[in-house]
């Protein structure tokens, strides 16, 4: 990343690892909620004086004013966050489609927006669908996480469509059904990294550099394509050795 971006890209990032960890650090819904309404009011300008006190939200205040930054996005993507903290499955593909849009989605567009603020009118195709494949490829990943808790990101017109629900997959011994739920949602964050890369040719290259971190996608749809079943116990990222290599080839080549 450009080196006059980088603090304020860390700051977003840390935004982000906040609110999606609060389900981490909760025993039920309730304070999590509270603490999600609480970031809202923060960069809504309710609870400014709050904020101020507070060194990650006072960070990102200072990054709002700076660079003034739409804070929609930011809000939208704690009131998606709502949804982490409970074991409610995923309806079907598009409310899926949806939750990426407002986390992973958002994310991307606001990195492009801070990268280089001119390209980002353009850019909402493109980073629509990386972020989805982005969502796909780390929902992947914690697969043995999510099920311990309990959690179903997988959508249930997917899960159907393989003779599957919420309780049999938690369940986890229909190795061979679960093997076709995995590939098919693999299959969703790879249509998904498809239409991405078609929309990434109209993104400007100073803009390009935002959207590293989907190149890391592929790797995982390939391991959890090969894993199936196995991926609710081995988490289907790809070692740090490889990833390391496909960022660093993403950045030389300026595709993802």
């Amino acid at each position: 990343m450009p080196e006059d971006v980088r603090d304020d890209l860390a700051t977003l990032m840390l935004f982000n690892a906040e609110v999606a960890a609060i389900r981490d650090r909760i025993s039920e819904a309730l304070p999590g909620e509270i603490r999600l309404q609480w970031w809202q009011d923060v960069i809504s300008g309710e609870r400014a004086s709050e904020g101020e006190a507070h060194p990650l939200a006072s960070r990102l205040l200072e990054l709002i004013a700076r660079r003034s930054m739409p804070v929609a996005p930011l809000t939208g993507m704690c009131e998606a966050r709502v949804f982490d903290l409970y074991d409610d499955p995923m309806p079907d593909r598009s409310s899926y489609e949806g939750y990426a849009g407002e986390t992973a989605s958002a994310l991307l567009q606001m990195s492009v927006f801070i990268v280089a603020p001119e390209a980002s009118a353009g850019t909402a195709t493109a980073s629509g669908h990386a972020g989805v494949a982005q969502a796909v490829a780390g929902h992947l990943m914690m697969l043995p996480i999510t099920q311990r808790r309990g959690q179903v990101f997988i959508p249930a017109d997917l899960l159907a469509a393989t003779g599957l629900d919420r309780s049999s997959l938690l369940d986890g011994k229909d190795s061979n059904r679960i093997d076709a739920a995995i590939r098919a949602f693999a299959g969703l964050g790879r249509e998904h990294l498809a239409k991405a890369r078609d929309a990434f040719s109209a993104v400007p290259s100073d803009a390009r550099c935002a959207y590293l971190p989907v190149a890391l996608a592929e790797p995982v749809f390939a391991r959890a394509e090969s894993l199936g079943s196995r991926c609710m116990e081995t988490s289907p990222r790809p070692s740090q050795l490889r990833r390391q290599w496909r960022l660093w080839r993403a950045a030389r080549s300026g595709r993802i």
